[in-house]
């Protein structure tokens, strides 16, 4: 995306599709009075395309809401401007305050994938010297973390695609599980072309989607399986590769250990025990094997909706194993990869955000990499913390006794999208103090004792790293709002305050080149970049270490665990593989909306996209929706243990009789994380979002709409 100034204009053009635009088209700034335009430009990946949340970001920059200055909560509610200084002396006291009384790790810190490389690597050293606390982990643990602990595990690496995004071009045959990039990444669908030429491309999905109907006019398949049973599904697909004989034996030999587990944990999967657990035809599995052996050019790739299960590790890791089996991973020609949900997803996770983890990718626990990032510190190893807990861990343990009693929120929107939102919202209310840095007065916002306002993307100097592992430049296009601060500033600030060790440093540039030593030797190793290189548009996909020219396509020649080897793990199924169907009680899962994104904090504030997509819509059957008395656009309630939704209901012949869905960008009573369980996999620590036990009836609506505002401030 090329930015700007406003007195740079021109007429957009036509869009390539009703969900992307493509290069060079610009919004003009000066006929809608933006600060900037926003234009395409030719890259490898998307080809400079936009998706209507890109060609609209830009009206966010001048909106009315946005938050100008910092903001104190006042004894009745409200809240008054007070100055920075002010302001950062406060949090620096309730600190302290909190930390003399209850402990270092009585302060918690949440992050977000959204936040630059150097943010997130500053606010993982900030916590852990400045704070001297563990209590760090960031909204990423709801998106990538069951992907990323399979991909450690089977290849001792975690980078969302081992391959270039181009590289799909060329395939004649792609799997898609669980993702509908039609409509969560509109530009993308352009690498799927050969693909659908070929009759190849693959969706799974228990809902047709937009990605699923590319698959029409015999362009491939659309598998339609009930929710949760994906692991079923891919155990099914590898139990007939290897009955077919379709597995690459050679490979397998070479390249891989504990074949003979898998072999032994997926012969009791037949073809008619499948279709009984996933609903899926045997003639389709059958077609399916068969074309994911027959292709030239084959990858499998997954996405949220088969990753955010309690046992969603373990089915990122089915679908590993169906691609080691096939021969996939580490060739020039196919392969596996999972795709990246936040806009520094990939980074997010590398440099500090995670609970258990270092700069570089390290596990926090290893004594090597204590001492090489302590060094570059400037403390002793002992000082760093260990290893703390898991986002809903850590939001669980909000106001208890024991528990977090004061939190920082960085990126983040934890009313809205963490999971048990009800559960989550009243501890935030029960901490004794809340600090939130935000663009706008977002529902977790609305609740903060001290609201900080930070810069946006265009006025801000950084990195981010794509979901290809390629490390990007984000320039500065425009000068913030005279109150608005970067989180570097703050940290800064607030790191002086507290005479904490180390340095911490307001200058984006400097903050990477820290970064880019701590990560030396690591496994997400960037010691080989520097803004100079990066400026200069050289191609750097990580581990970029000093004196190499990065990595485009990685396993080549060996995968990352000592011996070289790919880890097949066998997995099986636990438990109940989905909530029994009776009258009135549906499976609920949850997506995004091409309009919005994330808990919608930013896109319901843009009236193009708030006009289009203004509520949620319940999802639902039209067989469904008879037997339960509801009509289209008719209002439904949806309701279990946890909470109550109550939304308009969207009769379609696009999803099975047997579940619901629901978009998650709401607020007030039509969030659909009231619902979702605070359950989580074992693993990875990833919320179970995708299939949960509702029930529904028809209601009578509500007089009058409720627009945004009011619902932030009724949710406050």
């Amino acid at each position: 995306m090329t930015l700007t100034p406003a007195a740079a204009a021109a007429t957009p053009a036509a869009a390539a599709t009703p969900a992307a635009r493509p290069a060079p088209a610009v919004r003009p700034a000066d006929a809608i009075g933006l600060p900037v335009s926003i234009a395409g430009r030719a890259f490898p990946t998307n080809r400079g395309g936009l998706c209507k949340k890109g060609w609209t970001a830009a009206e966010l920059l001048g909106s009315a809401e946005r938050i100008r200055e910092p903001m104190r909560r006042a004894a009745d509610g409200s809240f008054a401007p007070i100055s920075w200084t002010d302001a950062l002396d406060l949090i620096a006291d309730r600190l302290r305050a909190s930390r003399a009384e209850h402990g270092a790790d009585s302060v918690g810190v949440f992050g977000g994938g959204g936040l630059t490389n150097e943010k997130a690597y500053q606010l993982g050293k900030f916590t852990r010297l400045a704070l001297g606390s563990s209590r760090i982990d960031y909204n990423g643990r709801f998106c990538m973390s069951s992907a990323a602990a399979a991909g450690n595990r089977a290849f001792g690496l975690d980078r969302g695609l081992p391959f270039r995004v181009e590289d799909l071009d060329a395939a004649d045959t792609i799997l898609m599980l669980g993702s509908n990039v039609a409509q969560t990444m509109p530009p993308f669908i352009g690498h799927l072309d050969g693909a659908r030429q070929a009759g190849g491309l693959i969706v799974v999905d228990p809902r047709r989607t937009a990605t699923a109907r590319l698959t029409d006019d015999g362009a491939g398949l659309h598998v339609q399986p009930a929710p949760g049973t994906d692991l079923v599904l891919l155990l099914g697909l590898t139990h007939l590769v290897l009955a077919e004989r379709l597995a690459d034996t050679d490979y397998l030999a070479r390249r891989t250990t504990g074949f003979d587990q898998l072999r032994y944990s997926v012969a009791g999967w037949y073809p008619q025990r499948v279709q009984e657990h996933t609903g899926v035809p045997v003639r389709q599995l059958r077609e399916l094997a068969s074309r994911l052996a027959a292709g030239r050019g084959t990858y499998i790739i997954t996405g949220r909706g088969v990753e955010q299960h309690v046992d969603g590790t373990d089915t990122a890791t089915a679908a590993i194993n169906l691609a080691l089996v096939l021969g996939l991973v580490g060739t020039t020609h196919s392969g596996y990869g999972t795709l990246t949900g936040q806009g520094n997803g990939q980074g997010g996770r590398e440099h500090g955000q995670k609970c258990d983890q270092l700069p570089g990718y390290r596990k926090i626990t290893d004594p090597a990499a204590r001492a090489h990032v302590a060094g570059v510190w400037g403390v002793e190893p002992e000082q760093i913390p260990g290893a703390g807990i898991p986002a809903v861990e850590l939001l669980g343990a909000l106001g208890r006794p024991g528990g977090i009693r004061t939190l920082l929120v960085h990126g983040a929107n934890v009313v809205v999208s963490a999971p048990d939102a009800d559960s989550v919202r009243r501890g935030l209310k029960n901490l004794d103090f809340l600090v939130v840095c935000d663009f706008f007065f977002s529902e977790t916002a609305a609740l903060a004792d001290v609201v900080l306002p930070v810069t946006q993307w265009a006025e801000e100097e950084g990195t981010m790293t794509s979901l290809e592992g390629r490390v990007l430049r984000r320039r500065r296009a425009i000068d913030p709002p005279a109150g608005v601060r970067s989180e570097l500033w703050i940290f800064q600030e607030l790191a002086r305050r507290l005479d904490a060790p180390g340095v911490y440093s307001a200058d984006p540039s400097a903050v990477f080149d820290e970064l880019c030593q701590a990560s030396a030797g690591g496994i997400a190793d960037y010691s080989g970049l520097d803004y100079t290189l990066l400026d200069a548009g050289e191609p750097a996909y990580w581990p970029y270490p000093a004196g190499s020219g990065g990595t485009p396509r990685l396993f080549l020649d060996r995968f990352a665990h000592d011996d070289g080897r790919a880890r097949i793990v066998a997995v099986t199924p636990r438990g109940v593989l989905a909530p029994a169907q009776t009258r009135g009680a549906l499976t609920l899962i949850t997506g995004r909306l091409l309009e919005h994104y994330q808990s919608g904090a930013q896109t319901r504030r843009v009236a193009e996209l708030a006009t289009a997509q203004p509520e949620a819509r319940m999802q639902v059957h039209p067989a469904t929706a008879a037997g339960l008395g509801l009509t289209d656009g008719g209002w439904a309630e949806l309701a279990n243990e946890r909470g109550t939704v109550r939304c308009r209901a969207q009769l379609s012949a696009d999803i099975r009789p047997d579940t619901v869905f629901l978009p998650f960008h709401f607020p007030a009573d039509q969030r659909a994380n009231l619902l979702t369980a605070a359950a989580t996999d074992p693993i990875s620590g990833m919320p179970e979002f995708k299939r949960t036990a509702v029930r529904v009836r028809a209601i009578a609506g509500p007089d009058l709409p409720t627009t945004d505002h009011e619902r932030v401030m009724a949710d406050a």
